[in-house]
């Protein structure tokens, strides 16, 4: 059993009677060493895994559970001297097939085809001629071929997607829930104290109340999402507050990819609910069409290895430490950093227009950055990390699944968010992530020429007075500076560097 299949609907194994079924486990304190993860991930996945074989033994399953410092196919060495081949469903995670790929290569391991996805590879190929590939064909395409969210042949309410419609600023109300809590019992305690003892260096804040981890906590999970944030999820999805982390998001997503609640479930309840069809789309959207999307792109792609459209960009300047805590003097980004070594979390807002969109201003590499999400996530794996942050968050797969730069000035985090009223910065006079918008669309003018979608912007550019573009360059510079160093963006050298 790989660490994120851990559910008892999914798998060749659940059709066979529960007695004469046997699961292995391997947990590894190896794969918490390859990287330095976010000590909430850590514990997240250890204690899902845990839970998940204490609860198949009640129910009679067999259990070899092996604790290593190996990586896993030298940890499955002794459960393949006693057992012989063994089965598993494909895993999710390149990485980890890469490492097994030699077992199964030798008949050692006999995989099966992975059945907690809700589209297969034919979905996707039928729904493109090759790259590039684009989520809208393919989210268009499933929902035909699964009927979801479809009054007949055309899409329920009458259009495909609602996202025009849910791009509401949160004032304060409805008021924003607060996340659900769990009660650690003595096997979540212990992983707990695992990772305290044995990746105390590792950074992030642990915090086992807000650790759902046995079957019993996803279901109270999922009941929270769709009472308390789903009415209002769609209206929503877009706005950020530094008065509250989620808003109306439900926190679903590390569950999903431990397959603790299955997303086939998710969509036919969501489908189901007596609420807006703005909110249900857009959250099935989620689900059915990019979380679907990213995955297949990925394995298309090789983990995004191949494919890259010429006119991908990717800086080289590397992370500075203001997204390991230090402070930024940029209230959005440091919100939004706090928020992240807090929980491990925040909503695809966040990611993408605070904390992707400064690093492309920034030129900040794609792969540091992807990385440094891998680790600070408890949801990133690489089958829906590197898609995302290379292709969405920074443009550096090119046009290959996104049609162009995911980026924005102060005045998008001004209207969906409060967090410029917190900040020493003015967002429409001294704040520097618009001059660095502009700085972006000068520097990679050739490269964008023939993109229609950012065509209009192009034009402002070219209307700016060359004042005002070596201004923004300015701008650029003095920020980049202030961040390599690790210190603060001081408003009086941005203030400076306008009227230089």
């Amino acid at each position: 059993m790989p660490y994120d299949q851990l559910s008892a609907h999914t798998g060749a194994w659940t059709r066979r009677p529960t007695r004469e079924v046997g699961l292995v486990f391997v947990e590894t304190t190896a794969k918490g060493r390859r990287r330095p993860y976010h000590k909430q991930k850590l514990a997240l996945i250890l204690a899902n895994q845990r839970q998940f074989a204490l609860e198949q033994a009640a129910r009679g399953v067999a259990i070899d559970y092996v604790m290593a410092d190996t990586d896993y196919d030298v940890a499955l060495a002794g459960p393949l001297a006693r057992h012989g081949t063994l089965e598993c469903q494909r895993p999710a995670e390149r990485e980890l097939r890469q490492t097994l790929a030699p077992l199964v290569a030798a008949g050692r391991i006999d995989e099966h085809p992975h059945e907690g996805w809700l589209t297969t590879r034919a979905h996707f190929e039928a729904s493109h001629n090759g790259p590039p590939y684009r989520m809208d064909a393919f989210y268009r395409h499933v929902r035909r071929a699964t009927g979801i969210l479809m009054d007949g042949a055309k899409p329920a309410g009458g259009k495909w997607s609602f996202d025009a419609e849910n791009r509401k600023a949160w004032k304060g109300t409805p008021p924003a829930p607060e996340p659900p809590t769990f009660v650690a019992d003595d096997v979540t305690e212990e992983v707990g104290q695992l990772v305290r003892d044995r990746f105390a260096d590792h950074p992030g804040r642990l915090d086992l109340a807000h650790l759902p981890a046995t079957d019993a906590d996803a279901a109270q999970l999922w009941q929270w999402a769709r009472q308390s944030c789903l009415p209002q999820f769609g209206p929503y999805e877009d706005a950020m507050s530094v008065r509250s982390r989620g808003l109306f998001h439900t926190r679903i997503a590390p569950l999903l990819n431990l397959q603790r609640v299955l997303p086939l479930a998710v969509v036919r309840d969501v489908e189901a609910l007596p609420i807006p069809l703005q909110s249900r789309e857009g959250f099935i959207r989620q689900i059915l069409g990019w979380r679907e999307f990213v995955r297949h792109v990925h394995e298309a792609t090789d983990g995004c290895r191949t494919g890259i459209g010429s006119e991908a960009i990717a800086g080289t300047t590397p992370l500075p430490a203001a997204y390991w805590g230090t402070v930024s003097g940029l209230t959005c980004l440091d919100r939004v950093v706090a928020d992240v070594w807090e929980e491990g979390w925040s909503h695809h807002i966040t990611r993408l227009m605070v904390l992707a969109n400064l690093a492309s201003l920034l030129e900040i590499s794609p792969r540091e950055l992807t990385d440094w999400f891998w680790v600070a996530f408890i949801d990133a794996f690489d089958w829906v990390v590197e898609p995302n942050v290379l292709g969405m968050g920074t443009y550096a797969l090119g046009q290959m699944m996104t049609t162009k730069p995911y980026i924005s000035g102060a005045a998008y985090i001004d209207r969906m968010s409060d967090y410029c009223g917190h900040c020493a910065f003015d967002p429409k006079t001294t704040c520097p992530v618009t001059p660095l918008y502009w700085a972006y669309l000068a520097r990679h003018r050739e490269a964008l020429r023939d993109n229609i979608r950012v065509a209009m912007p192009l034009r402002s550019l070219d209307k700016r007075a060359d004042a005002r573009r070596q201004a923004d360059a300015r701008v650029f510079a003095v920020v980049s500076e202030a961040l390599a160093e690790g210190r603060p963006v001081q408003p009086a050298d941005v203030v400076r560097a306008l009227a230089d």
